[in-house]
């Protein structure tokens, strides 16, 4: 009997403790919030004042007593500067959103108050990068807007996060303060300086227009030769002047047809090394990705398939600004040059040329290792990037190895004015 009363009030005790949370819980979701918002110096306030108060009571000191008063009095009266509901919508575009290092992009800003009273001034917050951008929100009638533009330079190649806006209210003292996030995060590419370049099928990399197999086909590009008509065959591919000519010889009504050689489109890979121990300095690192984002753009233009591999940023046949987006991406990582051509095998296995671009410390060892990950046919150029060092070229293993000093010399190395 006693363990069949004891339930009863074990439940009773639960729904008692259930209904008194949801009484105090608005409270205690209030005071989180509140406290929440209270900045460094404020909690300094609150315990300055606490300990004033004590030390007034055990000292009998009025003064100290005054003191932790009207230090948490302010403290209290701060928190009046939060009261109050922000309805905003905020909007956040970037013009543009890719460029080229050395350029500068605009931040468009549009807010509008959407509450059904007026709103007080504010602080608003944008930020950019390591940096933020701020300015005040002016007082604003209901369907009221604003707007800001920020002018976002530029300097160096990579991806700057650019928001979300924030709104700022506190009290002139510092003591509170509450941030609310109106938009999303953008990211702002910054694309590595490129220089055009002839077409790839000629020079270092010639031949790459097709390349054409032994195999054969029926339907491909490359003609091969006539053969008797077979069952089967293609009627569209049948040569009718060729087999008049045969008929009329023979007597006998004979049909050739077009048999084809198969070619394959030309896939282009291009690596850039991203293992610091290849590179003296960070600004080779960035000749370097502009080599490659050079030739990748020439790629995708000439329409050849094209695969990109920064160590860990890869992208496979994409289209011109996601490929740039890579090399805004890029950056030194624990990638030697043998793991990146083992990772384009498997991202691109029917690769038929690979460009490859790394640092002056990369030892032609080192490229050997990384060409055993290759296919024999694949045709592999080492772009090695050497400020300041003159044009030179060398071949051996199955490799062509030029060095160039400056980004103005791609377009001569690549199409084939240097010579051993």
């Amino acid at each position: 009997m006693s363990s069949t009363a004891a339930a009863p009030r074990f439940v009773t005790v639960r729904r008692w403790w259930a209904w008194l949370g949801d009484l105090v819980r608005p409270a205690s979701d209030a005071v989180r919030a509140g406290t929440e918002c209270v900045s460094t110096l404020g909690w300094t306030v609150a315990v300055f004042g606490v300990v004033a108060l004590v030390a007034g009571w055990v000292l009998g000191w009025q003064e100290f007593r005054i003191v932790g008063a009207a230090l948490l009095l302010l403290l209290l009266l701060s928190l009046l500067f939060l009261i109050g509901r922000t309805q905003l919508e905020v909007d956040l575009e970037l013009e543009p959103a890719r460029l080229v290092a050395g350029e500068s992009a605009a931040g468009h800003v549009a807010v509008t108050n959407v509450a059904r009273t007026p709103l007080l001034p504010l602080g608003l917050e944008v930020p950019v990068g390591d940096v933020a951008a701020r300015f005040t929100l002016p007082a604003l009638a209901p369907q009221g807007g604003f707007e800001e533009v920020l002018v976002i330079p530029t300097q160096a190649r990579g991806v700057i996060p650019v928001g979300p806006v924030r709104t700022q209210r506190g009290d002139p003292f510092g003591l509170v303060r509450r941030e609310l996030e109106w938009s999303e995060g953008l990211e702002l590419f910054v694309h590595p300086r490129t220089i055009a370049l002839e077409t790839l099928g000629a020079g270092l990399l010639r031949d790459l227009e097709g390349v054409t197999s032994n195999d054969v086909s029926m339907s491909d590009l490359a003609f091969h030769t006539l053969r008797e008509y077979e069952p089967g065959d293609d009627r569209r591919y049948i040569h009718w002047r060729s087999s008049a000519k045969v008929s009329g010889s023979s007597g006998q009504g004979t049909f050739l047809v077009r048999q084809f050689l198969d070619t394959r489109r030309s896939h282009v890979a291009v690596i850039v090394d991203v293992d610091e121990a290849s590179y003296t300095h960070p600004d080779e690192f960035e000749l370097a990705l502009s080599c490659g984002a050079s030739v990748t753009l020439r790629a995708l233009a000439d329409e050849m398939e094209t695969t990109v591999v920064c160590g860990e940023q890869a992208a496979v046949q994409p289209a011109a600004h996601t490929a740039l987006d890579t090399y805004s991406r890029a950056a030194f990582g624990p990638w030697p040059l043998p793991a990146a051509t083992s990772r384009l095998g498997t991202l691109a296995p029917d690769v038929s040329a690979v460009v490859l671009v790394t640092g002056p410390l990369t030892t032609f060892e080192v490229l050997q290792r990384a060409r055993a990950y290759l296919a024999p046919q694949v045709r592999l150029v080492a772009v090695q990037v050497v400020p300041g060092s003159a044009l030179s070229y060398k071949e051996g293993a199955g490799i062509v190895v030029v060095t160039l000093g400056e980004l103005a010399e791609l377009p001569l190395v690549l199409a084939g004015g240097v010579t051993a």
